[in-house]
């Protein structure tokens, strides 16, 4: 690491890109994403090619310096006061901690470049997930792919972004410990990467759906190899989506409730695969 740099000046051209920080995660941010809090850092630091720079309050710094200087030199690490912070970034940054990363190539985030390192393990378990737009949701969607053993998650065209600094937020950092792919928006690449997922990568696909046929979820016959497909919370599973999977599971409902929030439907249905494969040993 080489620095810290002490900055006081909220116009200090070095910290440019942590300015306007709200406004300019609804405009985005030339190949960059932001993210916040001292947990979700410490996921980033793990991985410093992903890192931009850095912009902390004193206090910040200080926890963090024995981890920070391990820093390449090309990471700026920047320390201003905590109001300062705010003035920048254009909200109060509560945290002490805002970190600029480098996003993914797009042909980085292809299936087989981002997964393809899953397609001939033994076991594999997937979460693709298809039209949500809610980044509370995504975030949630990371998290409970973490916690649940999920080797790698698949994301439609239409999905939201999951490296919004919301969505890294909720998910604790998550987003940079499981591995993403994203589908292509071209005309029918989603069905095509759903098709290929079973065929070429042998994985036997659930949708997460209510219908005639689904199986409940704790009498699903899991496979080594399979993904779970998740849905938007208005309309769910596409109906081209649903044709393409092997089957549905449902999760039956008490009471006159029709269904649970997408990322708990995906948690439950993600630990009834995980305790599946501890009861076999």
């Amino acid at each position: 690491m080489n620095g810290p740099h002490q900055v006081i000046d909220p116009g200090d051209p070095r910290v440019e890109v942590f300015r306007d920080v709200r406004d300019r995660d609804l405009r985005g941010r030339e190949g960059l994403f932001m993210a916040e809090s001292e947990l979700v850092l410490r996921r980033l630091l793990a991985t410093p090619h992903r890192l931009h720079s850095l912009l902390l309050s004193q206090g910040k710094f200080d926890q963090l310096e024995p981890m920070l200087s391990a820093l390449p030199d090309s990471v700026p690490v920047h320390v201003a006061s905590l109001d300062l912070l705010g003035h920048v970034a254009g909200f109060h940054v509560h945290r002490g901690v805002l970190a600029a990363g480098v996003r993914p190539e797009a042909s980085d985030l292809e299936l087989d470049a981002a997964l393809g390192h899953l397609r001939k393990t033994e076991r594999c378990t997937l979460l693709l997930a298809e039209g949500i737009t809610n980044v509370d949701n995504m975030g949630s969607l990371f998290r409970n792919a973490a916690a649940l053993g999920v080797d790698g998650v698949v994301l439609d065209p239409s999905c939201c972004d999951p490296l919004y600094r919301k969505s890294i937020r909720v998910a604790m950092g998550h987003v940079f410990t499981v591995p993403w792919a994203e589908i292509s928006s071209a005309p029918g690449a989603w069905e095509d990467a759903l098709r290929r997922l079973r065929s070429e990568w042998g994985c036997t696909l659930f949708a997460a759906e209510c219908g005639e046929g689904a199986i409940p979820a704790w009498d699903v016959p899991w496979p080594g190899r399979c993904g779970l497909l998740v849905g938007s919370e208005g309309d769910g599973v596409s109906k081209t989506a649903l044709a393409a999977c092997d089957a549905m599971m449902e999760i039956p409902m008490h009471g006159d409730v029709p269904s649970v929030n997408v990322a708990s439907a995906a948690a439950i249905c993600l630990y009834e695969r995980m305790r599946s494969d501890q009861a076999r040993g």
